[in-house]
């Protein structure tokens, strides 16, 4: 067992086997407990507003309300205290992928990923960083080098040109994050702190601007940042 606080969860699924597989398995984890259950996007928005837990899952085709607009009411832009949303589906959609990461949501999970990327998901989520599946991210990283990506969308969101220009050090941080590294990896790789980490991406989303990581790596993907081209 762990001494910290363990990551309180939500669950949000119109299906009473996956909320169970997903609760039975979490709960396993010493350092995450679900602390409520929805099977329908208006229950999940009021379980989440009343219990403020760590990470929301949430499914997309839930009734009364979709998980993308309950993932907007809970994270979206203009939400004063947002919430950390990792949308967890079936349906490996492009429109999906677009409409949650626009959305708010810290994550994108496909349900046949596995219960170890779903336990993952919930801690980069409960720290801040984002988990996407990785055949999401392949795609997702394929529509911003080719600039296919359809409007809205959050692989436009950065400008091509910073507000002020990254350092050496930032741009670093940058390509590591549009690998797909979480911010322990960064620290490891660069051999810096966790904390020197954050700050530098603190800084990044200032100067770009960018809402979260996933923009980041975006942004980093369609100038040439990530892959060295620039």
């Amino acid at each position: 067992m762990t001494d910290r606080t363990p990551i309180r969860v939500l669950i949000a699924d119109d299906q009473d086997m996956v909320r169970t597989g997903f609760r039975f398995f979490l709960d396993a984890q010493p350092d995450i407990t679900v602390v409520a259950e929805a099977s329908d996007g208006e229950e999940a928005v009021t379980l989440a507003r009343r219990l403020r837990p760590d990470v929301c899952l949430l499914d997309i085709r839930m009734p009364k309300l979709d998980g993308l607009e309950a993932t907007r009411l809970l994270a979206g832009p203009g939400v004063r205290d947002p919430m950390r949303v990792v949308v967890v589906t079936t349906f490996d959609l492009d429109e999906y992928v677009y409409g949650a990461l626009n959305g708010g949501a810290c994550g994108f999970l496909l349900k046949d990923s596995g219960p170890v990327l779903l336990a993952e998901a919930v801690r980069a989520a409960a720290v801040g960083d984002s988990l996407v599946s990785p055949s999401v991210t392949v795609r997702l990283l394929q529509h911003v080098t080719a600039t296919r990506a359809p409007a809205p969308s959050p692989l436009a969101s950065a400008p091509a040109h910073p507000q002020e220009p990254l350092t050496e050090r930032e741009l670093d941080v940058v390509r590591l994050v549009a690998l797909g590294h979480t911010n322990a990896e960064i620290a490891a790789s660069l051999f810096v702190s966790l904390s020197t980490v954050k700050t530098h991406l603190t800084s990044v989303q200032h100067k770009l601007p960018a809402r979260n990581r996933v923009e980041i790596a975006a942004w980093a993907w369609r100038t040439g940042h990530a892959d060295g081209r620039t």
